[in-house]
């Protein structure tokens, strides 16, 4: 196996493995201590079933189900174990412009964290290319490593214990997308995380942004939400950001824990993109979460 790094901050492309068959110990501690210094790992080439994307990635950690958290059960075109991130209905027809499903998809083009409105939220995400846009539909990632480490020595200390309000209803929301049922409201009530995290093996600091904060606790909504917008400009400057230009049957995995990412705009009204994910759950939450 051969780590090869593609920016100066975060990413590399790995060869020498295939994700369809079992893996040895040796080979999930490389890929795992790859992750811990590039934090993005492209592994092309991954011509993968779903049983097979599955296998694969529990070799990193539980998985996290339900990940489609807008979709009715009888709308799913995947397994639950899989976040259903293509453009196609279960039938696979190209989703209608005003489709639930397809408006709150567009959310993925906010910079964002995988599961951070979850109280356990995501460890790994891979997303398997099985039908990709060449043209656009680029996948961004930010290095929150970086971005931390770029920070005056007042703000450092002004975000060391900042715990923020994450919900998927906050994300949404930014986008005029309001659709949620009464159950929905429920199980989207926000969860704590803390603003900077330390990663449990490099005992590196980043920030842990997304477009899924709506509060700081403590302080007045407005002034959060400005210092939010300020931190997610810093973070998500050109020098932090690895540009994916997806090709058939890419893998691509990535920490949520020290990352951020988003997809840019493609026609998806006209072009089929089908994208398969998997997600692992982080070994707990950041912070104690409020009573129910």
């Amino acid at each position: 196996m051969q780590i090869e790094p593609l920016s100066r901050h975060l990413g590399a492309v790995v060869t020498g493995i295939d994700a369809r068959r079992p893996l040895t110990p040796a080979e999930v501690a490389a890929i795992e201590a790859g992750m811990d210094r590039h934090a993005v790992l492209v592994l092309p080439g991954q011509d993968i079933t779903d049983e097979q994307q599955l296998a694969f990635t529990q070799n990193f950690g539980p998985l996290e189900e339900g990940a489609n958290s807008t979709v009715r059960a009888n709308e799913l075109r995947l397994a639950p174990t899989f976040a259903d991130v293509s453009n196609l209905d279960k039938d696979g027809s190209v989703l209608a412009r005003d489709n639930k499903r397809r408006m709150a998809s567009l959310g993925n083009r906010l910079w964002h964290s995988d599961a951070s409105f979850r109280a356990i939220p995501a460890r790994y995400s891979l997303l398997s290319g099985r039908i990709v846009t060449t043209d656009a539909g680029n996948t961004e990632f930010a290095d929150m490593r970086a971005a931390y480490d770029a920070l005056d020595t007042a703000t450092k200390a002004e975000v060391e214990e900042l715990v923020c309000e994450h919900s998927l209803i906050y994300s949404r929301q930014q986008l005029g997308f309001t659709e949620f049922l009464p159950d929905e409201r429920v199980s989207m009530k926000p969860v704590l995380q803390r603003l900077v995290r330390t990663h449990p093996v490099t005992g590196r600091k980043s920030l842990y942004l997304s477009a899924h904060i709506g509060a700081i606790v403590g302080w007045p909504r407005p002034e959060a939400m400005a210092f939010v917008r300020d931190l997610m400009e810093h973070a998500t400057q050109a020098e932090f950001v690895y540009i994916h230009h997806w090709t058939k049957h890419d893998l691509v995995i990535w920490d949520n824990r020290v990352t951020m990412h988003r997809v840019r705009r493609f026609d998806d009204l006209n072009t089929v993109r089908d994208m398969r994910r998997t997600t692992t759950r982080s070994d707990g939450p950041t912070v104690a979460q409020q009573a129910a």
